[in-house]
């Protein structure tokens, strides 16, 4: 049976799920523009020959003869801006990288060099290429003859269980409903539309159809084109994926180690849907579309899904998930306090909890924060709640934040309620006086602490006064229940606290905030402050660094302003830099600050503590919240990411007056430091459906990768003001790289069914120093001076003399890892590949160009030896000589690496630990130096800063050294399996290679 070319219910607007499609699109010819290498670009009308041997184009100066290129001497077709000419900086800016493709042909490596007038166009002459290509290599016969595919196989034996009656036919109503449960997500309506649109073509009305208009239906309804190209390019000879097809897949572009063919085989088994594609091995576009959308290809990664984080550091150094009037299920002011609000929260992980005790009517404490007093919840009741749900969503410790407005004997029963009801549970041990930090959240599993006011010591009765804390006035403002003035003078107001309710607080105790120079004095560990948003906003912006360090040792909790009466969130990013831990946010209130909340908190298990950065926990470190570019010593990154496709998107709420029409665009936005933060839009798809098609690549540089989070947020673009259709949020750490599908998220935080973007994520170091910009890292080398980071004078001799012995060693580092860098990014381009592929994908490159060769000049791979050289036997063509070259200098440059990191790291490292030799002396030092004020704070920075490059590039070095490693055996594992390899493998064990790197202590 032959295969069918479809098209779209668009009539200028072709639909490619087929390659006999993408033939036919070429049978027929286009426009394509051909770019010299003189930059220039002329339009020509290109066209595959009848016989399907030769693509031509016209007009040509050359003969009709000169003016083609066979298929059976095309090396391979590139996608992109991948060759010189395509890439050379006159031509960059004029098109975008989705237009261009490469055919790469005869013995000389020749490039035609062409760019179309969109992706799609790409998409159907790189697919049919492929094809024609692999057939003229592996099959004799022509596409489009021979057996019924997999898949038209397959959606025949469906209609087939479908027509009952045994007739040939079935019901349009059962066809539609048939095809919805095959594609979950898809609109009846749509299905109905395309029912009718192939029975009118095909002058068959009525209300039934045959099986060949049924699997028509299905095959211009349920396929991605998207997909189809994805699959074609990684099969061998057929419309798809075999285990080993399969394998390379997973390996190369998605990034998964040790994948095995057995495994390979699970997936097929659980995803392709025909009986013989399970039998054979074979994963056809169905099974692949499913694979893809599947939770195994999830683009958040697994290893996230389960506590993952070292648990064992003191709880200052976690950032811990924290709600600030969470009983609310509205806004502040007119909103009702539920008892469902606690549930709620503490269901998504919430590990800290603010509740206000009033005085209430039945002589019993209340929990309320609307004006209305008939909305208030009994502090029994909330007690209750919390007892019984404080760890059903994590086992880490809960903190309970007591705000206290009542009465002494109020507070006597709050204190009774809570010894009584959480029992073992409440945390009551006093704080060791000999520890310098608050025990780790693996210590206080299933504890819960009280943070609040404590009696002084001092005091020997059965209450006494504590300074009040601000939080929680507005409200009794609003309530009228606000008897007491502040005291003249403006300090701090007193009230009575019971000792019942003073004795439950242990690790938390709430101290009021002097400045930074008295807490570093006299604050001790278990003492914490609370932060209004607006005084932390101060601090955040003046004397970031100060915080920063503050909050090493300390927990800071910050609560929203008084004045957000409708309950709007603050930024947590905002505080989240400075290393504030609690910040209290509104959980009632959905957005882009609780989206950023919710996000964030996924990365550990959801457990409601993330580990913060190491630069902001090492008791020496220099870290600026501010910075507006790269940090000292922690390795920026881009990230690469093409927003490919949207599938199933919903209309925006309560935007009926637009009919059915939908248009997005995708934001994608990184949240972080200031250096960090940059937003970038896709074009707006225009009349899509609820399936757009973006193909647009966005790049972005992550200074501190540790703190970045990436959010998609889907729009319809309007005239009157563009609607919200979608989100979701995701911390940078968790991204899995590849081909992925972004579950999408209601504004609530509410997963949308059957929702999705697909996209295609890679990351890669940045390339040296420099700014990393959009034409980045495929441009000139060369040109930049080589920037190497260096250390900065305290101004005490004894202390500089040591940091001066590590400037040779930063050089010879930043060298090392550079030239490797340099070496690799020459090597990928001229593969044809971008910097994002791993070494494994140029390996299996230059073994395909050597595989489509009647007349393929001999290379090869000697695997007997560790850093195996890339052999030729006889003359070879000139770009194949340039390869060879530029994995020659990628070789060497890593065996100088491997082989000098050791010493560089030694002497580095030396150097830091000489540097921290001084740090319990710093002050006598700088006493005995006189430097004071200004002069001293400079000295502590610089200081501080040199303590952190040291350690930074060392680890920066010992991160280069395993990844040239994982390069080599790469190299040994491709050059095997593809046939290029020789002499066997050296004894190269990639657990070896592999193996954890010693952290460096903090």
């Amino acid at each position: 049976k032959k295969k069918t070319v479809s098209f779209s219910s668009m009539p200028n607007d072709r639909k490619i799920n087929s390659t006999a499609a993408c033939i036919s699109l070429m049978l027929e010819g286009c426009e394509l523009k051909k770019v010299r290498s003189n930059s220039r670009m002329y339009s020509r009308f290109f066209v595959l020959d009848a016989d399907m041997r030769s693509v031509r184009w016209e007009p040509s100066k050359k003969d009709s003869e000169k003016a083609k290129i066979e298929i059976k001497s095309v090396k391979e077709v590139r996608v992109g801006k991948k060759t010189p000419v395509l890439r050379s900086n006159g031509l960059s800016d004029q098109f975008p990288d989705e237009c261009a493709f490469s055919i790469i042909y005869g013995d000389n490596y020749e490039s035609l060099d062409l760019v179309a007038s969109s992706a799609d166009v790409v998409s159907a002459w790189v697919m049919g290429l492929r094809y024609l290509v692999s057939y003229g290599k592996h099959s004799p016969e022509a596409p489009g003859t021979g057996h019924p595919s997999l898949r038209t196989s397959w959606i025949s034996s469906v209609f087939d269980l479908a027509d009952l009656e045994k007739s040939g036919r079935i019901p349009v109503s059962r066809a539609v409903q048939l095809i919805k449960a095959l594609n979950p997500g898809m609109k009846t309506s749509t299905i109905e539309l395309k029912f009718k649109e192939l029975q009118k073509a095909s002058e068959r009305p009525g209300t039934e159809v045959a099986c060949d208009l049924f699997v028509e239906a299905y095959c211009e309804l349920c396929t991605r084109p998207e997909i189809f190209f994805l699959l074609v390019q990684f099969s061998s000879n057929k419309e798809y994926l075999g285990v080993k097809d399969l394998l390379m897949f997973l390996e190369v572009e998605q990034g998964m180690e040790g994948v095995t063919e057995e495994k390979c085989l699970e997936i097929v088994s659980k995803y392709e849907p025909s009986k013989e594609g399970r039998e054979k091995g074979y994963l056809a576009i169905d099974g692949f579309t499913r694979y893809l959308l599947s939770a195994d290809c999830s683009i958040f990664d697994p290893q996230h899904r389960k506590v993952c984080q070292d648990m064992a550091q003191p709880l200052s150094h976690y950032y811990i998930s924290s709600a600030h009037s969470a009983c609310l299920l509205e806004d502040n002011f007119w909103g009702r306090s539920d008892i469902t609000g606690y549930i709620s929260a503490l269901g998504l992980g919430c590990r800290s909890i603010e509740l206000v005790l009033w005085d209430g009517p039945e002589g019993e404490p209340v929990v309320y924060t609307s004006p209305s007093a008939a909305s208030c919840v009994p502090f029994r009741a909330v007690v209750g709640l919390i007892d019984q749900h404080a760890f059903t969503a994590s086992a880490y410790p809960l903190i309970l934040c007591l705000v206290v407005r009542c009465s002494a004997p109020q507070q006597r029963l709050a204190a009774q309620c809570l010894r009584k009801t959480l029992g073992e549970k409440l945390y009551l041990e006093p704080p060791n006086p000999m520890a310098s930090y608050l025990p780790s959240p693996e210590e206080l599993k299933g504890r819960i602490l009280i943070k609040g006011k404590k009696l002084p010591p001092t005091c020997e009765d059965s209450e006494g006064e504590v300074s009040d804390e601000e939080e929680g006035w507005e409200l009794a403002r609003r309530l009228g229940q606000e008897d007491r003035e502040a005291p003249e003078g403006g300090g701090l107001r007193r009230v009575r606290l019971s000792r019942e309710l003073s004795e439950l607080v242990s690790l938390c105790q709430a101290v009021p905030f002097q400045d930074f120079e008295s807490s570093r004095r006299g604050q001790r560990y278990w003492e914490m402050c609370s932060f209004s948003e607006v005084e932390a906003g101060r601090f955040a912006n003046e004397c970031p660094a100060e915080l920063v360090s503050y909050n090493k040792r300390f927990l800071s909790r910050i609560y929203p302003s008084p004045m957000r009466i409708d309950a709007s969130n603050m930024n947590p990013q905002d505080f989240w830099k400075c290393g504030c831990q609690m910040v209290a946010m509104n959980y009632q209130t959905p957005g882009l600050m609780m989206d950023l909340n919710a996000g964030w908190f996924r990365q550990n298990g959801a457990c409601g503590y993330v580990l913060r950065p190491a630069i902001m926990r090492e008791e020496v470190s220099y870290f600026s919240a501010n910075a507006k570019d790269s940090l000292p010593g922690v390795p920026a990154q881009l990230l690469h990411l093409k927003v490919i496709s949207g599938q199933n998107l919903p209309k925006p709420k309560g935007s009926g007056a637009k009919g059915e029409v939908v248009e997005p665009y995708v934001c994608a936005e990184i949240h972080g430091i200031p250096a960090d933060c940059a937003e970038h839009r896709t074009k707006t798809a225009l009349q899509s459906g609820d399936n757009p098609i973006f193909d647009e690549s966005l790049e972005f540089q992550i200074n501190l990768p540790e703190l970045a989070v990436l959010r998609f947020v889907v729009l319809d673009d309007d005239y009157i003001g563009d609607e919200f259709i979608a989100q979701y949020t995701i911390p940078f750490e968790c991204l899995q790289p590849g081909y992925r599908h972004v579950p999408l998220q209601s504004l609530a935080g509410e997963p949308l069914p059957h929702a999705t973007l697909f996209v295609h994520v890679a990351i890669t170091d940045r390339r040296g120093g420099g700014k990393g910009h959009r034409r980045g890292l495929a441009g000139r080398r060369g040109r930049r001076v080589r920037e190497y980071t260096s250390t900065k004078a305290t101004g005490i001799k004894a202390i500089d003399e040591v940091f001066r012995t590590a400037t040779q060693p930063l050089r010879e580092a930043t060298d090392l890892r550079e030239n490797v860098q340099n070496a690799l990014v020459s090597f990928k381009e001229l593969c044809g590949l971008t910097p994002a592929a791993n070494m494994k994908q140029c390996i299996l490159t230059v073994s395909t160009w050597l595989l489509h060769s009647d007349s393929a000049p001999s290379v090869t791979l000697n695997l007997a030896e560790q850093y195996p050289p890339m052999e030729a036997q006889g003359p070879i063509p000139d770009l194949l000589r340039k390869v060879l070259t530029a994995y020659e200098t990628m070789i060497q440059t890593s065996r100088t690496l491997i082989e000098s990191a050791d010493a560089v790291y030694g002497k580095l490292i030396q150097a830091q630990q000489a540097g921290m030799d001084f740090h319990k002396e710093l002050h006598r030092i700088e006493t005995k130096e006189g430097l004071r004020g200004h002069k001293l704070q400079k000295a502590l920075e610089s200081f501080a800063w040199n303590i952190t490059v040291l350690k930074g590039q060392a680890d920066l070095l010992k991160h280069a050294k395993a990844e040239a490693l994982d390069n080599l055996w790469q190299i040994h594992n491709a050059g095997q399996s593809c046939g290029i390899g020789r002499n066997g493998s050296a004894s190269l064990e990639p657990s070896r290679l592999q193996a954890p790197l010693e952290p460096i202590p903090e």
